[in-house]
């Protein structure tokens, strides 16, 4: 699947079914409304919508350093990597689109526009366990840098370094 045919950035035609994706795996998710998501909008690297079929099957925040973003995994990774790493933050596919290989190609593209950074960042819930979302990030090479958060909603702090840069000995 190409990632330029899959993902686009966001409109305000989108917040409707970008709020309903967020609320239909709020248990996964922070609690968002459109106050909040025009905050982090207006912060994010990238606010894009992911589209299949001409239909809107999720959506993707990223964070590159330097933001007043209040999350608290956002700041952990700050305080880390300083500039080095660009931070997804959210990414939500229907259950209606999976296994289409969506989040693949999102990844994808993602991963390439974080190698300026050295290294993709994520959180993945493990209290409550989410065991499908772990198995992919461990199959493109995420591992854990730490965990955040009590009982009941802690997260696995993962980061994938990317390859070194080509140089240009010309």
């Amino acid at each position: 699947m190409d990632s330029a045919r899959v993902l686009r950035p966001m409109t305000d035609d989108d917040v409707p079914a970008v709020l309903q994706l967020n609320h239909d795996h709020v248990e996964l998710l922070a609690p968002m409304d459109a106050d909040r998501l025009a905050v982090l909008r207006g912060r994010a690297t990238r606010a894009d919508v992911i589209e299949c079929e001409g239909q809107t099957a999720g959506f993707v925040l990223v964070f590159a350093p330097g933001t007043d973003y209040d999350s608290e995994n956002y700041r952990w990774f700050a305080e880390r990597f300083g500039d080095d790493f660009l931070y997804l933050d959210r990414i939500v596919i229907d259950d209606a689109f999976r296994r289409r290989g969506l989040a693949t190609a999102v990844y994808d593209e993602i991963e390439q526009a974080a190698v300026e950074r050295g290294r993709l960042v994520l959180e993945v819930n493990i209290d409550p366990p989410n065991e499908p979302s772990l198995a992919f990030h461990r199959g493109r090479g995420f591992v854990e840098v730490g965990q955040l958060g009590p009982a009941g909603h802690r997260v696995s702090l993962m980061a994938r370094s990317s390859p070194p840069k080509a140089r240009d000995d010309s």
